[in-house]
């Protein structure tokens, strides 16, 4: 493209974009105002769509104990940050198996309760049942760190939550 059609195309989008501006600006009386509002100006207005991905990518776990996990996380309207925290905090302690037990505590389930019979409030099924142990867990978590965040750097302290 040489010179003189840039410098073309830039001034009439410049005369295109500032003309409604002047006519603006020179009206002062409230009379002035509706007849320039019947005056034909055009008004063109479009509809943009964009090919572009977002940055975050939606946050889908694979494996089903997490899944469920994230829904009670979002029900409780705390952001992904805390789920990546309950994440990590759960993995470490019985890597998210609702059938995880430690011999030497004696500690069950995917929040390794101690003892694991205290997720019974929860629900009966708190042996067998990956979604109530999860509740549970949670409720743990917000009763005592408020959020799994507070009870993940709790464990990176103490190495036990």
């Amino acid at each position: 493209m040489d010179s003189k059609r840039a410098r073309g195309g830039t001034i009439i989008g410049l005369t295109a974009f500032t003309a409604p501006v002047i006519v603006l600006s020179t009206i002062t009386a409230p009379t002035a105002w509706a007849e320039a509002a019947e005056s034909p100006i055009p008004i063109r207005t479009r509809t943009w769509t964009t090919s572009a991905q977002p940055r975050i990518p939606a946050v889908v776990p694979a494996n089903k104990n997490k899944r469920i996990a994230l829904g009670h996380v979002v029900q409780r309207s705390w952001n992904l940050r805390e789920f990546r925290c309950l994440d990590q905090l759960w993995t470490r302690e019985s890597n998210w198996n609702h059938h995880a037990y430690n011999r030497s505590s004696g500690a069950y389930g995917i929040p390794q309760a101690l003892p694991g019979g205290k997720m019974s409030g929860a629900g009966r099924d708190w042996r067998s049942n990956p979604e109530t142990q999860i509740r549970w867990g949670l409720a743990y978590i917000k009763g005592r760190y408020g959020r799994p965040c507070g009870a993940w750097g709790h464990w990176r302290s103490h190495n036990w939550y």
